[in-house]
């Protein structure tokens, strides 16, 4: 059994700035892919930055260098720097963890998703 918790997100102006951070806790495996994921009403949810433990970051194609993902693998969390938003990014943002197991896990963990909206 693991817990995401996510933090941060919220309100901000187009081409402001957020910042999001989740922590991983219980059982967590080692290799691992932890990230981020968005979803809008109507739409399938979509990858925004995921990484293993090596650190190798995959973008969705929407980021175009806005967005940076990290992690840090001794606390267990991983993070995502939001720039130069854009009202088409309000989304709610859901942290994601699926360990590297063999045979592969078919149950991948989310957190419980943290809304970021971009109004003026």
């Amino acid at each position: 059994q693991v817990r995401l918790v996510e933090s941060g997100g919220g309100l901000v102006q187009p081409g402001g700035s957020l910042r999001l951070s989740c922590e991983v806790s219980g059982s967590v495996f080692n290799p691992n892919v932890m990230g981020w994921y968005r979803q809008v009403p109507g739409k399938a949810r979509e990858v925004v930055a995921t990484s293993t433990n090596r650190r190798s970051i995959r973008y969705g194609e929407f980021v175009k260098g806005r967005f940076t993902g990290s992690r840090d693998n001794a606390k267990n969390m991983v993070f995502l720097q939001l720039n130069s938003l854009e009202p088409e990014d309000t989304a709610l943002y859901f942290c994601y963890y699926n360990p590297l197991t063999i045979p592969p896990s078919t149950t991948p963990n989310w957190g419980q998703g943290t809304q970021d909206t971009v109004s003026s």
